[in-house]
Parts: structure tokens; sequence; C-alpha cells
């Protein structure tokens, strides 16, 4: 039987899992009877609930088509910059891609990011418009658009020559020429079969057992179990390997305890094994993890594993110390925290943790907040109560010695009418705009190159700027040499001085000093943050405060107290949201806001700015 292994790959939001819904459903995985479900391959709670792709997965269907019987192992990867690390270990299993484009949006920071990737590891794109039913849609320029980034990006005359096809994913039909309709996939599956090689490896099949493991997950049943593309032999049950490490030292001996292909969106256990060339998975070891090599004892060499780019973004996690801490969370030691933060960074290459001075926080190394959010969120649903400060850049050493920081690729959609103040905020954090131009529909694109820091809690600003309309975009580039001191947060924040329930009428009356962050009834604590200053400067206040009571009992005294809802902040927006001397207090039912030292009078007096 052919073989075919490609993963597919696109800017965040242009359709990827949706078209392998439509791949999956028109290769016969599904039976008649069988329910399926919208954006199959997104199983992670959060992951429907936010409606993107945060891990790389596996998926495999059989094709009948012009070639004869084919099997294509097909990858569904992240879009979000955040979770790039999953993309780059990922190519290395696959022998081509299809990248996807929007053909109304064109070409997005994150798809230069995975195109590099694949163009840099000599894969040979397919490109595939996707979205053309689109009422503003513009194939052609699409295509121009990829060419010359295909080009910018120091793509082979081979690898310019890439093939085109036009596609709605949402409606599951795909066409070579956009002036001959037609109704379903069946030229994808073609152009897929016709340009991916076969795996070169699987000419090993008669040397001994190899395989570089890329994903891990563990299972109830089965333990740690490890996935990867069978680089050489055969993988059978009970078969005995070894782990190397990247050196070649060896981790552990085990056996193989079982072999699973992906068969759909099932795995299925194969009695017989699976040969050189094949995306399997492996049960059977206890300690082996991502960029480890699987082999026969024979095998001493490792297989060479893809470099991960380094975090950008670092935050610190520690135990929740606050008055209200274990109330509502099972897990709040410290012992238990580390580990489970040593096992997210087992299971994803792009997460460093390491331990502080001190030894009772852990600071932790990511791609961005998104990434470092849904890691947060993961913990709290799983019933952790831990504090968390504000994001800072990873800075690195120059040659001459000197401070370097990250600098991202931004790319703004945004309506014509709002690109003056958009460029306005964004020059004053440092940023530098590259290019500008009206991209259809009233609105207009703005690209910039701007440090990481300056990008930490402007998402919020930037949509309120916007009248939420805006779309920003932002990718990791490259390190430049520190830009100067960035203004930070512009208002002050509103602290409470007391512990107890918030009261109605207290904060009906401190409504006139900015904007609240706590309903009446609710739990506070001196320290806790309940609100936003209309002002720069903090202010304690008393949210418990009730009305004095009289005898007087006269109608029309008493004006109906009325409270304007509270702001309510999402995990991702709290962390953006808070300065350096702040927390984030994360509990499985609550998001709080506090001062780092709750007592008042051991907090530093903040000096006024310049501006104020």
């Amino acid at each position: 039987m052919n073989l075919r292994n490609v993963a597919i790959i696109a800017h965040v939001d242009h359709g990827k899992t949706t078209l392998v819904d439509q791949l999956l459903a028109q290769s016969g995985v599904f039976r008649a009877n069988e329910a399926t479900t919208e954006r199959a391959m997104d199983s992670n709670d959060q992951e429907k609930e936010r409606g993107i792709t945060i891990l790389a997965k596996c998926t495999s269907v059989l094709w009948n088509g012009k070639a004869g019987e084919t099997r294509i192992n097909i990858i569904d990867t992240p879009g979000h910059a955040d979770f790039g690390g999953e993309v780059e270990r990922i190519l290395g299993m696959v022998d081509g891609c299809v990248i996807l484009v929007d053909a109304e949006e064109g070409v997005m920071p994150q798809t230069k990011f995975v195109l590099t990737k694949a163009l840099k590891m000599g894969l040979r794109p397919i490109l595939c418009i996707n979205k053309v039913d689109r009422a503003h849609a513009d194939p052609d320029r699409v295509h121009n658009e990829t060419f010359d980034l295909f080009a910018a990006i120091g793509a082979t005359d081979e690898q310019l020559d890439f093939p085109h096809i036009y596609a709605s994913g949402r409606n599951g039909w795909a066409t070579m020429d956009l002036n001959q309709p037609n109704d379903n996939l069946a030229p994808l599956f073609d152009l897929i079969v016709d340009h991916v090689p076969p795996p070169k490896v699987q000419d090993n099949r008669d040397k001994p057992f190899q395989m570089l493991n890329v994903l891990i997950e563990s299972d109830p049943f089965l333990g740690r179990i490890l996935t990867g593309r069978i680089e050489s032999g055969k993988a059978v049950p009970g078969m005995a390997i070894h782990a190397l490490d990247r050196d070649g030292k060896e981790i552990e001996r085990g056996r193989i305890t079982k072999v699973l292909a992906f068969r759909g969106l099932k795995r299925q256990a194969l009695d017989e094994g699976s040969e050189a060339g094949d995306i399997v998975a492996i049960a059977g070891m206890s300690k082996a993890t991502v960029a480890d090599t699987l082999c026969a004892l024979e095998v001493t060499d490792a297989l060479p594993a893809q470099p991960i780019d380094p975090p950008t973004i670092s935050m610190t996690v520690s135990v929740n110390d606050s008055p209200l801490a274990g109330r509502e969370g099972d897990k709040v030691q410290s012992r238990v925290i580390r580990d489970r933060l040593l096992k997210e960074a087992e299971a994803n290459v792009a997460i460093r943790v390491t331990t502080t001075e001190g030894g009772d926080a852990y600071e932790v190394a990511g791609r961005g907040e998104l990434q470092l959010g849904v890691l947060i969120e993961n913990m709290r649903r799983e019933g952790f109560e831990v504090s968390i400060s504000r994001p800072r850049v990873v800075y690195q050493e120059g040659p001459n010695g000197e401070k370097m920081e990250p600098i991202e690729d931004v790319m703004i959609d945004v309506d014509d009418e709002y690109s003056g103040v958009v460029i306005e905020k964004l020059s004053q954090r440092k940023a530098e705009l590259t290019d500008m131009g009206p991209s259809g529909a009233g609105k207009t694109r703005i690209s910039l190159k701007a440090p990481s820091r300056s990008l930490i809690g402007y998402q919020g600003e930037f949509l309120t700027d916007t009248r939420g309309s805006g779309v920003l975009n932002r990718v990791f580039s490259h390190y430049e040499p520190f830009k100067g001191e960035i203004a930070g947060r512009l208002k002050g924040v509103l602290i409470s001085n007391s512990d107890g329930d918030t009261a109605a009428f207290a904060l009906w009356n401190l409504e006139d000093r900015g904007v609240m962050f706590v309903g009446a009834g609710e739990k506070t604590y001196e320290g806790m943050i309940i609100g936003e200053n209309a002002r720069w400067d903090d202010l304690d206040v008393n949210p418990i405060k009730g009305k004095q009571l009289t005898n007087v009992r006269a109608s029309g005294k008493d004006e109906a107290v009325r409270l304007t809802p509270p702001r309510q902040m999402s995990l991702e927006q709290a962390i953006a949201y808070i300065a350096d001397d702040e927390l984030v207090e994360v509990t499985p039912k609550s998001i709080r806001l506090r001062k780092q030292t709750l007592n008042p009078s051991f907090r530093k007096k903040r000096a006024r700015p310049d501006w104020a």
C-alpha cells in the first residue's frame, strides 16, 4: 500500500481543523450512522472553548484515488505562534505539508513562521487557498503574496515551483481551477498523493528499529505513550528496546507492550507491528521523553532532534498565600505545584521551568502570554491554587556583552478610522512601522516590529481603542539591543484596606473613583485590588463600609443603590493587566488581583510620573 505523511500548517483561524474534518468525512472514516462532531481534532476542553488548536494531533485516512489505495497520515498543527514548539518538532515526521492561507486575509505572521520551518527542513509545500467563497476573497492576490513570501525567506527553485489549489474547507470542496466548480475534496487528496513523496525511510525496513519521539501523553491503562515516525526497521509488540537521549546516553531499557497506529480518530493496536515510514504510538517505556530515540538494543547512535526556539516570556508561579488561600482548591502545596510544572515541561518542549533562589517559587518560561495562560488555566481546572507574577521578557546577552531583547513581527487589521490611534500608542511603546496599506472593506493593514515587552498588557487597550473591531497578530522574529524604558500601566488601582464582604453602599460611593473589579457581597481582604483608579496613583479604600442606619423612617429619604456591573477579567487579561508589584491569585473558582505586599504600611510609595 502507498503511504504519505503530511502536515497541515497555517496561521490561526485559517481553517485547518475544519478542513481536516471534511477530509475525515469524505475518506469514509465515519460510518453512515456515526455522529460526527465539528472540529473533531480539537479534543482538549480549552481547544473547544477557545476555538483554537493547542496540541498537534495525528490522524490517518485511506484514499482510493488515481494512484490506487493510499494511507495518508495527516497531522493537524496549532496555528498560534505561542504553540510553535508543537509545529517545530512535528515537521520532522512528515515528507510534505499543505500550507493553508485565507483567501481574504492573505499571508499573516504565523504563515511566515510555519513556512520558514517547513522550507528549512526541505519540504515542498502545497498551497491551499482556503475560504475562496468569502465575500471579499481575492485568491490571485493571496497567491502572489505567498509566492513573494516563499522568495523572501529563501525558498529553493524546486520549492518555489509549488502547486496551488482552491478550497472551501467548511463546504468540503476543492478545485484546481475556479472556473471548474467541484463538490468534493478529491482533487486535494490526489494532489497530496502526487506531490508528497513516499517516506524515504521506507528503504530502511531491513535495518534495526529506530524511532525519534516527538509527542508524549499518558494513558491510565497503558502508561506513557510515545509518538513518532519509525525511521528504520519494524516495531513489534514484545520487542526489547532502549531509549537514548540526544547525546546517545542510555536512559532506560524496556519492552514494547503496544504498537498503536492512527486509524481515523481512533488508535488501533497492531499485533504484527508496523514498518519504517509509518507514524505510530508506542507504550512500554516509563522514562523516555520528547526528543529521545527509541531503538533496538544493538543501536547506540541517537537520531538528530530538531532544535527548538528559545522561550521569550517568563513569569513566576508561587504558592497562594492570601488570606483566602485553601478555600476553593485542594492542590496548594509547593511540592505539588512543582511536580505539575515539571510534568508540563517534560511534555511541552517550548516551556522551561526553573526554581527561584528562595526555592518556594518557580520561574516558568514560554513563548507568550497565551501559552502560559493555557497552562495556568489547565492547572486551575485540576484544583490548583497559585499566585502568578507579571510576565517578563527573557533577555539574552549579545556578542559584546550588551543586553538583547526579543522583537516580534506584528500585523494589525483595523478599521481605517482607528489606524492613527493604534500607530500612536505602539510608537510610544518603541514599535517601528514597516508597512501600511489598505486591505479592503474599509480596513487598513499595519505591519510593525515591536519589542515583546511593549506588547505585554497591550491587547486590552488595543481592543478598547479599536472598539473591539481590530485584529492583532504577532510572532517572535529575532533579538535586538535593549530599546530603553517603556511606560507601563497609566492608571493606579483601588486597594481594599479591610477584610470582609463588599457592601453595595460602599461600592456605590467608590464608583466616582474609577472602575470596579468586584460586585456586592464578594469576599475581599486587605491588599486585594478591587478596582482601577481614574488617576495615576494607587488608593487604599474601604469597600465593606455599610450605611449608617438611623431611626428616621421618612419615605423618599434613601436613593436606590444601583451599581455599575464590575469589569470581569479573564485569566489572560488579568495576567496582562497587573504591574510589577502585583500578583494574580488563581483558584478553581476565582481570579483575584492583589498587591504582593498586603500591608499598606510596608508598600513603597509610587513616584509621580512625568506625564501625570
